[in-house]
């Protein structure tokens, strides 16, 4: 659980519509605007599991739509009909019985409690991106052009693609800096809303039939599931509706965006038949945070053996009580830990978790020479890359013990992202990438003096390196290995 999952039940109040010890979200940093359009069309339906809900019998685990926002570099000051999209989705009364149900003091009274208090919090409060407006390097007069020029790509530029899956008993909308960021900075990134029963509360609406998902108790089931069986259907379900998403993009990449549109419950994205050919859709990289962490790394598994697109992975502080770690992964890597994540010593599996993570990094590097990394980010939390810090950063500071600016927080996050994306663009290292290992156990320095003095201050100040490639060949199986210009995938 995050620490966003311990904000919303707070009580606030209300003055001129904005809470009044929450701060807006900010705007983006990057050098484009940023559009967001919300995505839920139906999918060939899947049972992930035999069980069903005790009470009416229906399938507790069964894929009916996939939802997803995707935040996009957009035509620069395009304006929106459409309102912004809440940062705490409607109904609220949903959110709140999920959270009820989490602290297990689920009940009418408390639910509608919860209710008030997250309404009080954050009911208010909007995503700053602009709401279904075209993308960057939208064609004029694009259905006049598609029937003279069928097959024409127009020359536009492709995007990279991140699809992202977050944490447990959180949502899509928890993370919406971090995504919006990386999309003022020319990425596309789709952020998946699971409905694995690991979350608040969702809704699903197919065919016109809308029905809630909630967080799924083990007790409410039949035939009952131990915690470890729900884990793995969860992690099982998760896996399924990234494949769905990644479905999704390909039609819209080949032109089929009007379908997508018909088809949406959400209603938006008109401008998606524009989209054709602006994806670069076999170079997607998977990403997630905590639960959803433990998830892109299975979804990592065997890389193209399956046939799958990732061709990289980002995950932010791996979880530590959600399912053993996948470690047939073959693609490069990049692993982010917080500092709490990091300093706090967690038995996972009869190891440390920390040692756990390090050596899945080394046996990327050791066993397919492929570049992969794991690093800390100094001072954070594990709630930071979340927008919690940004909306009430005097709370987050004090329960968490972060003491990073929660705005450097996420830049710190944004930036070393946006170097490893670029690292799978063209090769080279940079930044945090470009450094040799500091810390191989948390708390042991490596460096000498010299290591220590010509290390630029901004990573120096922010990032303990645990694993990284190494010129010195550190690491077995590295040796002989043009570390400037080798070790990439082969694709």
């Amino acid at each position: 659980m995050t620490l966003l999952s311990m904000l919303r039940p707070r009580w606030t109040i209300n003055v001129l519509d904005m809470p009044l010890l929450s701060n807006r979200l900010p705007p983006y940093t990057g050098e484009y605007n940023v559009g967001t359009v919300d995505i839920e069309v139906p999918v060939e339906r899947q049972r992930l599991s035999e069980a069903v809900f005790k009470h009416g019998r229906k399938p507790a685990f069964e894929l009916e739509t996939v939802l997803f926002s995707l935040y996009y570099p957009a035509v620069k000051d395009a304006r929106s009909r459409k309102p912004k999209h809440l940062w705490f989705p409607k109904p609220v009364v949903l959110q709140a019985e999920g959270y009820a149900k989490l602290a297990k003091v689920s009940n009418f009274f408390t639910n509608r409690i919860f209710a008030l208090g997250l309404w009080t919090l954050a009911g208010s409060l909007t995503i700053p991106a602009a709401v279904d407006v075209p993308i960057l390097g939208t064609v004029k007069n694009y259905r006049d052009y598609e029937t003279e020029h069928p097959n024409d790509d127009y020359g536009l530029p492709e995007y990279p693609v991140i699809v992202f899956s977050h944490g447990f008993a959180s949502s899509q909308t928890d993370y919406t800096q971090y995504c919006g960021e990386l999309a003022s900075r020319g990425y596309v990134v789709a952020a998946i809303e699971h409905r694995d029963g690991s979350g608040p509360g969702s809704f699903v609406t197919r065919d016109g039939i809308t029905t809630k998902r909630s967080v799924i108790a083990t007790s409410e089931l039949d035939p009952p599931l131990d915690v470890p069986a729900l884990k793995v259907t969860q992690l099982a379900f998760r896996e399924a509706e990234i494949v769905e998403t990644v479905r999704v993009l390909r039609q819209i990449n080949a032109g089929l965006g009007n379908n997508i549109f018909k088809t949406n419950s959400r209603k938006e994205g008109k401008d998606l038949p524009e989209w054709r050919g602006r994806l670069n859709i076999e170079r997607i990289v998977i990403a997630g945070h905590s639960y959803g962490a433990t998830g892109a790394m299975q979804a990592l598994k065997g890389g193209h053996i399956y046939q799958r697109p990732f061709v990289g992975g980002i995950i932010l502080d791996p979880g530590k009580s959600s399912g053993p770690l996948n470690e047939d992964i073959r693609v490069p890597l990049l692993i982010i830990n917080s500092e709490s994540w990091s300093r706090t010593p967690s038995d996972f599996y009869g190891r440390p978790h920390f040692d756990v993570v390090r050596d899945i990094v080394r046996k990327v590097l050791d066993e397919s020479h492929i570049y992969a990394w794991f690093v800390t980010v100094k001072g954070t939390s594990h709630p930071s890359v979340t927008d919690a810090p940004l909306i009430e950063p005097w709370l987050f500071s004090w329960t968490t013990g972060s003491t990073i600016d929660v705005k450097e927080g996420i830049r710190q996050y944004v930036k070393a992202t946006e170097e490893f994306m670029l690292y799978l663009k063209d090769g080279h290292r940079r930044g945090i990438l470009s450094e040799e290992v500091t810390h191989p156990e948390y708390e042991h320095d490596i460096r000498d003096e010299v290591s220590k003095a010509s290390m630029p201050n901004e990573i120096d100040e922010y990032w303990r390196i645990h694993v990284a490639p190494s010129t010195g060949c550190a690491y077995p199986g590295m040796c002989g290995v043009d570390h400037d210009h080798a070790a990439r995938p082969p694709w």
